[in-house]
């Protein structure tokens, strides 16, 4: 086997004889003596043309490879011809056979790649749930992110570093995948929820007075970054807990029990369970876009009901039903820029 024929079939111009000599190589040979020489020579010669390459693009290599693998896997791989070709092709002639963890530990002087600032552009993306609907999202690392109504996550195209972190804005369910070598860390601005491999809820909207987190199985840890730098723990949460941070008073409030009315919005439901007028009034705001405004001589009303994708005000006719309460819209506003202002509903009681 030579390095020139390895580089030819990554760069996919072999032919059909040539791929069953590498499959071959692979399967059989790759483990020998001579193969190992083959690819730390390949490896010596990549470190002195490119001394400048820090180590973690190299770990955004080797994710990109692996991922690579994983997709293609049994067919033949395909690199797209970028501006990074000629070294990914040097690189993965070495990390695509059998012998990775021999070369990988061996040739790196410190043993482990280092986690520095990389100079390669990593992608942060964004993903913005409109109002009236919910989005799923996907991470690269298989954890899946349900993001309510107006919720927003920011988090990277690939997971470096020690942590697997993303910011989240508004509310949001999240499946961990397990991995136990790198956290998983949702950011808000008042509050930190690490995981491992978990399914928790975060609510962590802008315009509300409280973070509130609920672990349906595994566990979490809430955490505080302060302006120094240093980290507050919170404690550590369990299964069926709910957990409020007051960001008023920076008071911790727990509850314990069914944790379904926190995460049946995922299903498309709204659950209360004796939850004040006021309650209600906020997260159908958010949910429809509008401004619902409570009358003080209502406020003591509380209600036990579930609604499934009902429209507003529906919601707000059946609750005038409950209760000796009544609702009013109120027109919208033209703005001289064209637009119009945000529907403002009152609620009052009945006379």
């Amino acid at each position: 086997m030579t390095r020139e024929l390895l580089e030819k079939y990554l760069n996919n111009s072999c032919t059909s004889d040539e791929v069953d000599v590498v499959i071959n190589w692979m399967k059989q040979q790759s483990f020998l003596s001579e193969s190992e020489q083959l690819g730390q020579d390949n490896w010596q010669q990549f470190k002195n043309e490119y001394s400048n390459v820090s180590d973690e693009k190299l770990d955004i290599l080797l994710d990109k490879i692996h991922h690579k693998i994983n997709i293609e896997e049994p067919r033949t791989i395909r690199l797209k011809n970028t501006k990074l070709f000629s070294w990914v092709s040097k690189i993965a002639a070495i990390f695509f056979i059998p012998i990775l963890a021999f070369l990988f530990y061996t040739m790196t002087e410190n043993g482990r790649l280092s986690n520095q600032l990389t100079a390669v552009a990593v992608d942060s993306l964004e993903v913005i749930a409109p109002v009236g609907s919910r989005t799923v999202v996907e991470l690269s690392d298989g954890s899946v992110v349900h993001l309510n109504y107006g919720s927003q996550i920011k988090y990277p195209q690939n997971f470096l570093g020690e942590t697997r972190s993303v910011t989240l804005i508004g509310e949001g369910y999240f499946e961990v995948a397990h991995n136990p070598d790198k956290p998983f860390v949702v950011k808000t601005n008042d509050m930190n929820i690490k995981a491992l491999g978990t399914s928790f809820n975060v609510l962590a909207y802008s315009d509300a007075d409280r973070v509130e987190t609920t672990l349906v199985n595994g566990k979490v840890v809430l955490e505080q970054e302060k302006s120094d730098g240093s980290i507050k723990r919170f404690g550590t949460m369990i299964p069926g807990q709910h957990v409020a941070y007051h960001k008023v008073t920076g008071t911790i409030s727990s509850s314990k029990g069914s944790v379904d009315k926190y995460i049946a919005w995922t299903d498309g439901k709204l659950v209360f369970e004796n939850e004040p007028i006021q309650n209600i009034a906020q997260r159908l705001s958010r949910m429809f876009n509008v401004e619902i405004k409570v009358d003080k001589k209502v406020e003591q009303y509380k209600y036990t009901v579930t609604f499934i994708d009902e429209p507003l005000f529906q919601i707000l006719e059946l609750l005038s039903v409950a209760t000796p309460i009544r609702y009013k819209a109120l027109p919208r506003e033209r703005k001289s820029d064209g637009t119009f202002s945000k529907q403002i509903i009152l609620i009052e009681g009945k006379e």
